[in-house]
């Protein structure tokens, strides 16, 4: 392997996509094993969590150099905390299916999304960080586009008594 150092700045365009792999092969295996229920996908979506870190998601039915593991399609799903209107919003990508095909299951802070509709399938469980009223649920979809809207709940704080006078330590 080529040091990127070694080739100078110009060198570096010329070696970097042989350091990629090519998605395009990967695709092309799975033609030959007589699958053709495509399309294929696979990404990853980074967004930053309440605590200020980053959160790496994989979303899609394929990863590369993996076997094809399921017809069903995993939404991209994107999970929004409004403080000020006190709601939690999830918001899932699910184009070529009706409204009356989508299922919602809430149950202990995970959110069971699926959905068919003729070749479409989709399935997700999201788990919710925050504390929310899971019978406040208000679900829209159009364009493709599922919006569940929960009521945020406060986080009670730990209950307890301190055991030091004037809470002095």
């Amino acid at each position: 392997m080529t040091n990127f150092f070694d080739v100078g700045f110009d060198g570096i365009f010329k070696i970097m996509p042989n350091l990629f792999f090519n998605i395009d092969d990967i695709f092309e295996e799975f033609k030959g094993n007589g699958s053709e229920s495509g399309p294929y996908y696979y990404g990853y979506t980074m967004t930053v969590g309440s605590d200020g870190k980053p959160v790496v998601k994989e979303y899609g039915n394929v990863k590369p150099g993996l076997l094809l593991t399921s017809e069903t399609r995993e939404p991209l799903v994107d999970i929004i905390v409004d403080e000020k209107e006190k709601v939690v919003k999830l918001i899932a990508e699910m184009p070529g299916i009706e409204k009356t095909d989508v299922k919602i299951i809430v149950e202990n802070k995970i959110v069971n999304l699926s959905a068919e509709h003729n070749d479409k399938k989709y399935h997700v469980k999201v788990p919710v960080q925050h504390k929310v009223d899971e019978n406040s649920a208000k679900a829209s979809y159009k364009n493709g586009v599922l919006e569940i809207v929960f009521k945020l709940l406060k986080e009670e704080k730990p209950k307890g008594k301190s055991s030091c006078k004037n809470d002095r330590i």
